[in-house]
């Protein structure tokens, strides 16, 4: 799931604080205890209110305060049972979950594996546009639910991320409600909900704001009770207002990850406290090897070693960002990362010795584009100083920032010689690097076809065995490293702020969940 990480510029406060005028109206919090309500601020609509369809930030922390997911996330990347008590395989081609019985819809029907085997065949069948999880059902052939809480994927060829990145990715929904409506792809659900979560939404207005009203029983809130009474999401137009509005006391948590530039200001505000949240993506550049020169290692080599890492993260991320070593395993997935790979030196003489070695001498300018999105602040920022940098080393490289159409676009046509961007949520090693370095790959913009490397990958798909997995997944990754397939320059630290009038919430790694979390929100309490 790529999503762009903005950097808002400190001096658009001016303009924000005559924005924050026009905001909705705040709805009274004076309350404490279980008549609280939390407000929580947003700067996107819900584009669909149906979580099988594809959506923006915030219909998934709307939507999935309503659908359960099976699995959840915990903070070294693991994977943990939420609806899903167990997962597994039973044999190579068969997947499992067996769910817990205590969960129910709002209307009273229980949630069951009929619910979850219903939600996998409708998105196999209706193909949903947008929908995430079709895309890791890809070797599924359909799901069973042979006993209430017992559900059974049929695979067509064995694929041992298939149950892990389903049950995290995918919502499920009530059946009852669903099925009747005809294809999951064109149904609104816009109105008359039925949740199985923390809360369910009971009225909206659009550009202002959408508010939740608890539901019971919900097993992961003390006593079968969310804490707070309400949840209101309200809709800003940017980050900034959304800082007005907390520092006013207006809202009480900002949902999207600050900008960098902002995290030192709030830290030292009055009232606020800001959390860390571990990021699960990373930025980067890639080669496109289906250019020449890039085709040559040394040539990518020069590269690499013609960028700061350490000044765009300083200068950039506020220090804000972390070091992956140049994996693009990220070192939040203690189970997967490889601590003993190093990051590629800054070294603008090694970068002019290995271009000579590859033709590139005196009087041989290496000109290169690289293809950037204007809407992405930070990536335009420390592409500035890759320019910069790389200049050092006698190689060109021309910018080309454009907005963000134009550079999907591009990407899709593969027309760059280099490619910057980032990914904001890579939770599973083997998935992402199928995507990432098998030729066919979705995001493979290096144009990867390494039949070492393929080979590597899709034996880490097949076997069930974690230990193996990880095995062959970190040689994949040094693999990757040592032949710059990908440029991975830092994993960007996330930050959340909140009212200090509220406590317990539960960080969780990514932007998609942080403190929003379904069973973050149903156990905050405020003094």
């Amino acid at each position: 799931m790529r999503v762009r990480l903005p950097l808002v510029a400190v001096a658009a406060l001016v303009v924000a604080s005559a924005v924050a005028a026009c905001g909705p109206s705040a709805p009274s919090n004076s309350a404490s205890g279980s008549d609280a309500v939390l407000t929580i601020a947003t700067t996107t609509d819900v584009v669909n209110f149906n979580p099988l369809v594809g959506n923006s930030r915030t219909d998934n922390w709307i939507t999935s305060l309503m659908y359960p997911r099976l699995l959840t996330i915990d903070a070294n990347g693991a994977k943990q049972p939420s609806l899903a008590k167990s997962f597994g395989y039973s044999d190579p081609s068969t997947g499992f979950y067996e769910l817990r019985d205590d969960m129910k819809w709002s209307d009273g029907k229980p949630v069951t594996a009929s619910d979850v085997a219903y939600t996998i065949n409708a998105i196999l069948k209706d193909k949903p546009a947008g929908n995430t999880t079709y895309g890791q059902l890809v070797n599924v052939d359909s799901a069973s639910a042979p006993s209430p809480t017992r559900v059974e994927l049929t695979l067509k060829t064995p694929d041992s991320t298939v149950v892990s990145e389903a049950g995290f990715w995918m919502n499920v929904v009530p059946q009852h409600v669903f099925e009747p409506a005809g294809s999951v792809a064109t149904f609104a659900n816009n109105s008359n909900w039925v949740s199985a979560g923390p809360y369910k939404l009971t009225s909206f207005a659009k550009g202002q704001s959408y508010t939740l009203e608890r539901v019971t029983p919900y097993p992961f809130a003390p006593n079968n009770t969310p804490t707070a009474s309400k949840i209101v999401y309200r809709v800003y137009p940017d980050v900034n207002t959304e800082i007005l509005a907390l520092k006013n006391g207006d809202v009480d948590l900002i949902a999207n990850a600050l900008p960098p530039a902002q995290v030192k200001n709030l830290q030292a505000a009055s009232g606020i406290k800001v959390e860390e949240v571990p990021g699960l993506g990373y930025a980067h550049m890639a080669y496109n090897m289906t250019r020449k020169p890039l085709d040559n290692l040394m040539v990518r080599q020069a590269l690499a070693h013609a960028v700061d890492y350490n000044a765009i993260r300083s200068v950039v991320l506020q220090g804000q960002a972390v070091s992956t070593g140049s994996s693009p395993i990220p070192p939040v997935l203690k189970n997967f990362a490889d601590p003993s790979l190093q990051e590629y030196s800054f070294d603008p003489d090694l970068s002019k010795q290995l271009l000579a070695e590859a033709g590139y001498g005196p009087g041989k300018t290496l000109a290169l584009t690289m293809i950037y999105s204007l809407q992405d602040a930070v990536t335009s920022q420390w592409a500035t100083m890759v320019k910069d940098d790389a200049a050092k080393a006698g190689i060109t490289i021309n910018l080309q920032g454009m907005d963000r159409n134009t550079y999907l676009a591009r990407t899709a046509a593969g027309d760059y010689d280099i490619y910057a961007g980032n990914f904001a949520i890579m939770d599973d090693p083997t998935t992402n690097m199928a995507l990432a370095f098998l030729p066919e790959g979705a995001i493979n913009y290096g144009k990867v076809d390494d039949p070492v490397l393929s080979a590597l990958i899709i034996n880490a798909q097949t076997t069930t065995d974690q230990v193996e997995q990880k095995r062959l997944i970190q040689q994949a990754a040094k693999l990757v490293h040592d032949n710059v397939y990908d440029n991975v320059m830092y994993m960007q630290n996330l930050y959340s702020a909140h009212s200090d009038k509220w406590s317990g919430f539960v960080i969780k790694p990514s932007e998609l969940l942080s403190l929003v979390d379904p069973q973050s929100l149903a156990n905050v309490t405020k003094s």
